[in-house]
């Protein structure tokens, strides 16, 4: 936690110093995807159940809005987990330890940045949706059936990030904040995660789209 609000207040000051920022023309009227790896933490009582597992993952959109400043930042998160049950299930006759849980969330974010040169910083936040998937398992005929016991959940998201850009292509780290409000085990979920990958320009794939269903959005 300590590790995250300090690279959070890092990259908050970032964002206030504009005398030493250049015009932002890397984002102008641009969609980016973003595709990345990484570790996810589980923090405060979530590790009562959870443990970190290899490896977590994400996938997205970075939608730069008229002030070029400001983006959209649509993703979703596939997060993996070590799971170990805590509290008996009516429906199933073993507990599970040392078992695997996943949440699949997606975000709907709105973020700042700023450039400095080939190097960019932001900031963001927004809520999150998503699906949570916990391991079960019976004993039937002398061996143990595994299934799944599935939930939805919302919560909220922040975090901050950095890329630099190479010819084609960016290479980012970001750092995320996660709280679901849907409690698991009766824990508290919170995470930590971490994921380094590539943003790649694909507004000419949307250009075409909008082009086809007659909604042209690169006009002033």
């Amino acid at each position: 936690m300590r590790i995250f609000f300090s690279l959070l207040l890092l990259c908050a000051g970032c964002l206030i110093v504009s005398a030493q920022t250049e015009v932002d023309s890397l984002h102008y009227r641009k969609i980016y995807y973003m595709g990345g790896t990484g570790l996810s933490f589980p923090v405060g009582k979530s590790k009562n159940v959870l443990g970190t597992k290899l490896f977590s993952g994400s996938a997205g959109l970075d939608i730069a809005l008229k002030d070029r400043r400001y983006f959209l930042r649509p993703v979703l998160h596939m997060l993996t987990f070590s799971y170990d049950q805590q509290m008996n299930d009516s429906k199933y006759n073993y507990m599970i330890e040392n078992g695997r849980a996943n949440f699949y969330m997606l975000s709907f974010g709105a973020g700042k940045r700023r450039q400095f040169r080939s190097l960019n910083t932001y900031a963001y936040i927004g809520p999150l949706v998503g699906l949570v998937v916990e391991p079960r398992g019976n004993v039937v005929d002398e061996r143990v059936r595994m299934s799944n016991k599935y939930s939805l959940t919302a919560g909220a998201q922040t975090g901050v990030g950095a890329d630099y850009k190479f010819p084609g292509f960016f290479l980012g780290v970001e750092l995320d904040y996660i709280h679901n409000f849907r409690k698991v085990e009766g824990n508290p979920m919170q995470f930590i995660t971490i994921m380094v990958g590539l943003k790649s320009d694909i507004t000419g794939l949307s250009k075409k789209v909008t082009d086809v269903i007659g909604i042209d959005t690169y006009r002033d």
